[in-house]
């Protein structure tokens, strides 16, 4: 299956989004740096790719896969990013959230989940 380049891009946010990938919490760089660059997992991923009004910490084109890294904020929003999840799987897109205590604590698990949703959604 080819996906467009521009996978709902928005092109608005992109000043955002490269502000946010200057200012990465420690979570999301442990992410970044063990697990998801240079394809490490098997697929590219993205940091803090606009896609409709959203900005996706992690995304993976070739498997519409996005993977999120919630910090204590989103304590607070979870009605906003139930609908942002929702949004986001009309386009195809499924949502992986962690917590920042599991990129943390238990970078292992995290791992596990990641690769066991890759190999049951190989496109």
């Amino acid at each position: 299956m080819v996906l467009p380049d521009n996978l709902h891009f928005n092109k608005n946010l992109k000043p955002f989004a490269r502000a946010l990938r200057s200012d990465s919490t420690k979570a999301e760089i442990r992410l970044w740096c063990e697990l998801l660059s240079k394809s490490k997992l098997g697929y590219p991923f993205l940091r803090q790719r606009p896609v409709l009004n959203y900005i996706a910490d992690f995304l993976c084109k070739e498997l519409k896969l996005i993977i999120e890294v919630d910090g204590y904020s989103h304590n607070f929003k979870f009605e906003e990013d139930k609908q942002r999840d929702a949004a986001l799987a009309e386009l195809g897109f499924t949502t992986l959230r962690f917590t920042h205590e599991e990129m943390m604590r238990d970078l292992d698990n995290v791992q596990r989940t990641i690769e066991s949703w890759i190999a049951e959604n190989k496109k």
